[in-house]
């Protein structure tokens, strides 16, 4: 077990690069085995996540090298083959080899995937999506069985709720079926664009990724014939936007793709950050005078949930109560306690409602990240508070950011991971 030893009070100034997105990347690897070619993603963030998918690649034959930010996957000597329940049950985003497999053999077995505690994410529309392209599916031990003895044959999807995960899943599993798919009521974020984007180099014929309708028409083979660039991580953006406006004397932060992180930008300039949006890099001068603001989370264009815990130390420098409504996982609240540990003036209701009212004085204690975006917003409060923070569980934000202690020394943070 890691934990994050953070000397607080330090004020951040300098430049931070921001790395290839996760939410892509756990995607993009499972999709890598669709193709009867080998495969090379540059961008590649520096996670754990990664070394967990490359364990289970490496449990069906597919070899993997990763190094630079740069990943090659040959999946041509494939075999079908038990997954490891430990890498499986570590990671959420396992469960892209459902689509994935389904869509190489017509048939896969994944036990019933892990990942990060915040509330019921259940895997229904996935599951109504492969049933409408005519696999059988049925759960049993934690494990789900998908078998389409008959060949995947094109469907029109509904979807009842947005989810990117099904959106994901559904296109991987069609890439290959017979006919057209069509996807109403899809998710939208950037990510499956990246998706679509990486199949479609290959040989896919996917229209429509970033509106609520996806049109896939089935073809025989997939071939990568050029490096897939993964593209930046708009949550890593979005933290360390909240952290230098919260703590910072000047932080250029770059590669970033200002449009996917508008809903997000928005709040700032809302709160009194005085941005400056370039062409891929945003600039946050030291800010004053903070505004509160109400967030209410959606799916993208919206205000993601996952920047609504990295955003939260800087609410607490607003001049009154900010809200935030989280509508997307209204339990995601396990970073309010350790907060509250840190000196933060942070509650919720049982309505998914959590409140933020103007704190000072932080002072350092021994917290324990829960999950991802809850660690950051641990550590960015530790940054910010007087004395010594310890983040135990830090393997959580590992799994989120790419070289995080790295980048935030950078910025002239004081941070370091030690054993626990």
């Amino acid at each position: 077990m890691k934990k994050l030893v953070i000397h607080g009070g330090r004020r951040l100034s300098g430049e931070v690069t921001i790395g290839g997105a996760k939410n892509s990347t756990v995607a993009l690897i499972p999709a890598a085995i669709l193709a009867e070619t080998p495969v090379k993603f540059d961008s590649v963030p520096d996670i754990l996540d990664v070394y967990n998918l490359q364990a289970i690649l490496n449990s069906m034959n597919v070899t993997s090298t990763f190094r630079g930010g740069e990943l090659m996957i040959d999946p041509t000597n494939i075999v079908e083959s038990e997954l490891p329940s430990t890498a499986i049950k570590s990671l959420r985003a396992s469960y892209y080899f459902m689509g994935s497999l389904l869509g190489r053999f017509g048939r896969a077995t994944v036990t019933f995937p892990g990942g990060d505690n915040i509330g019921p994410r259940p895997i229904d529309q996935h599951i109504k999506g492969f049933e409408a392209l005519g696999a059988t599916v049925h759960e049993e031990n934690d494990t789900v069985y998908i078998n389409a003895e008959n060949g995947l044959k094109a469907a029109r999807i509904f979807l009842d709720v947005v989810s990117v995960g099904a959106t994901m899943n559904i296109i991987m599993a069609a890439v290959h079926a017979e006919g057209t798919t069509v996807l109403e009521n899809a998710a939208r974020e950037p990510e499956i664009i990246d998706l679509a984007t990486f199949l479609n180099n290959m040989g896919a014929q996917i229209r429509g990724a970033g509106t609520d309708v996806i049109r896939i028409t089935g073809v025989k083979k997939l071939e990568s014939k050029n490096t897939h660039t993964i593209i930046p991580d708009r949550i890593e953006a979005g933290t360390y936007l909240a952290l230098a406006a919260a703590q910072g004397d000047g932080v250029l932060v770059k590669n970033v793709i200002p449009e996917h992180l508008e809903s997000f930008t928005a709040k700032l300039l809302e709160m009194g950050v005085d941005l400056e949006v370039r062409e891929d890099s945003i600039y946050v001068p030291k800010s004053v005078n903070l505004q509160p603001i109400h967030i209410k989370t959606a799916p993208f264009p919206g205000f993601a949930t996952d920047l609504q815990q990295p955003v939260t130390p800087l609410l607490t420098l607003a001049n009154g109560t900010s809200v935030i409504q989280e509508t997307i996982y209204p339990e995601r609240t396990r970073h309010i306690p350790e907060l509250q540990k840190l000196g933060v003036d942070i509650s919720n209701d049982v309505y998914g409602q959590i409140n933020v009212t103007q704190s000072s004085n932080f002072h350092g204690a021994r917290v324990s990240a829960a999950e991802i975006r809850a660690g950051a917003s641990l550590v960015a409060t530790g940054l910010m508070a007087d004395g010594i923070t310890e983040v135990i569980n830090a393997e959580h934000v590992l799994r989120g950011y790419d070289h995080i202690v790295h980048k935030l020394t950078m910025l002239n943070a004081d941070i370091q991971i030690e054993e626990e």
